[in-house]
C-alpha cells in the first residue's frame, strides 16, 4: 500500500484509500511444473509492475491536486467578484443615502425658515394692524376735537362777524342806508363793538385821505402793513415770518410773561395749540356732581402772578383735569392774546372777507388790547 498522500489537514481532499498494488497471481498448472527460468521472468515482471503502481498513485494525486487549486482559484474569483459587486451596490446606497439625508436637510431647512417667515409675516401685520389702529383713534379724536372746535367758532363767528344780506342790509356797515340827519354826524370812522371785543370791523375811507374817528387820528404805518400783506397772502402760523415774529416779540410774549414762568410756557403752548379753555368759577357745586378734575392753588391766590387776589376764573390746559386759579388781571391778558389768535386764524381759513387795510386795522385793535393788559388794564366784571 502507498501511503505517501496529503493529509485533510493540508487543505487538500480526504486521502484516497490505499491502491492495492495488482499483482499477477498465477496459480500452478496442474500437471506441470514451472521451470526455474519461468519463475525468474514472473519475478522480473512482478518488480516491474510494483514499481509503476506508486508512480500512478502520485500522478492522481498531482492531478487532484491541481484540481483543487483551479477550483479554489475559480472560487476564490467568484467571491471577489460578489464582493466587489456587494461593495459598488452599498456605495451606491450610502450615495443614496447621503443625497436624501441632504435633501431631508434641505426641506427641513426650508421649512423652519418658512415657518419664521410666517411668524415675521403675521407679527408685522399685527404690529401693522395696531399702528393702524392707534392711528386712526388718534385721528378720530383730533377729528371730533376739529369738529367742537369748528362748531364752537362757527357759533362764535355767528355771534360776532356782521353780516349783510340784501334783504336784512346791516345799517352800520351801510352809512348810505341811514336818513340824512343820522347819517350826519357818522363821518369817518365808525365802529361796532360785540359782547367778545373779538372781530370789530372798522370802516377806514381809502388810503391818502385823512383819517378821523373817535377823537383820535390814526395812520398806516408801511412798514407793519406791508408785512402784513405780504402775511395775508400765504396765510400761516409760522412764528418765523415777519408779520408774526414782531408780533411775538412786541405783544404774545410780554402779555404771557408771568411770574410762574413754567405755567406761563405751558399757556403759552395751549394758546397756541388752541387748547386753553377758561371757566367761571361756580359758587357751589351741586352736590349730585361728582367732582374729579383736580384743583391747582386757591381760589384766593393767582396761579400764573402768584399774587393774593379773588379769583372768578380757572383754566385748563388741553386735556388735563387740572385747573388753575387766575385773577381777572390775567384772564384779560390771555384773553386779549386768544382774541388775536382767533382773528388771524379765522383769516387763514378764509372766514374774513374784507380789504386788507380793515383787517390791518382790526389786527392792530387787537394788538393794542394785548398791550393795554399787559399794562394792566381790564375791563372791570359785574
Amino acid at each position: 500500500h502507498w501511503t505517501g498522500l496529503p493529509q485533510p489537514d493540508q487543505g487538500l481532499p480526504p486521502p484516497l484509500s490505499a491502491v492495492p498494488v495488482p499483482w499477477k497471481s498465477v496459480g500452478p498448472c496442474k500437471g506441470h511444473r514451472e521451470s526455474p527460468g519461468a519463475l525468474v521472468e514472473t519475478s522480473a515482471g512482478e518488480e516491474a509492475q510494483g514499481e509503476e503502481g506508486p508512480a500512478a498513485a502520485q500522478l492522481d494525486v498531482s492531478r487532484l491536486r491541481s484540481s483543487s487549486m483551479e477550483i479554489r482559484e475559480k472560487g476564490s474569483e467568484f467571491l471577489k467578484e460578489e464582493l466587489h459587486k456587494a461593495q459598488k451596490e452599498l456605495k451606491l446606497k450610502d450615495e443614496e443615502c447621503e443625497r436624501l439625508s441632504k435633501v431631508r436637510e434641505q426641506l427641513e431647512q426650508e421649512l423652519e425658515e418658512l415657518t419664521a417667515s410666517l411668524f415675521e409675516e403675521a407679527h408685522k401685520m399685527v404690529r401693522e394692524a395696531n399702528v393702524k389702529q392707534a392711528a386712526s383713534e388718534k385721528q378720530l379724536k383730533e377729528a371730533r376735537g376739529k369738529i367742537d372746535m369748528l362748531q364752537a367758532e362757527v357759533t362764535a363767528l355767528k355771534t360776532l362777524v356782521i353780516t349783510s344780506t340784501p334783504a336784512s342790509p346791516n345799517r352800520e356797515l351801510h352809512p348810505q342806508l341811514l336818513s340824512p340827519t343820522k347819517a350826519g354826524p357818522r363821518k369817518g370812522h365808525s365802529r361796532h363793538k360785540s359782547t367778545s371785543s373779538t372781530l370789530c370791523p372798522a370802516l377806514c375811507p381809502a388810503a391818502g385821505h385823512p383819517l378821523t374817528a373817535d377823537r383820535e387820528g390814526k395812520e398806516v404805518d408801511t412798514t407793519l402793513f406791508a408785512e402784513f400783506q405780504a402775511w395775508r397772502e400765504s396765510p400761516t402760523l409760522d412764528k418765523t415770518c415777519p408779520f408774526l415774529e414782531r408780533v411775538y416779540r412786541e405783544d404774545v410774549g410780554p402779555c404771557l410773561d408771568f411770574t410762574m414762568r413754567e405755567l406761563s410756557a405751558l399757556v403759552r403752548a395751549a394758546v397756541e395749540d388752541n387748547t386753553l379753555t377758561i371757566e367761571p368759577v361756580a359758587s357751589q357745586t351741586p352736590p349730585t356732581v361728582k367732582v374729579a378734575e383736580v384743583e391747582c392753588g386757591s381760589a384766593n391766590t393767582c396761579a400764573l402772578s402768584g399774587l393774593a387776589r379773588v379769583c372768578r376764573h380757572r383754566i385748563r390746559l388741553g386735556d388735563s383735569e387740572s385747573h388753575y386759579y387766575i385773577s381777572p388781571s390775567s384772564r384779560a391778558r390771555i384773553t386779549a392774546v386768544c382774541n388775536f389768535f382767533t382773528y388771524i386764524r379765522y383769516i387763514q381759513q378764509g372766514l374774513v372777507r374784507q380789504d386788507a387795510e380793515l383787517m390791518f386795522w382790526e389786527v392792530t385793535r387787537l394788538r393794542k388790547e394785548m398791550s393795554l393788559a399787559k399794562l394792566g388794564f381790564f375791563p372791570q366784571e359785574a
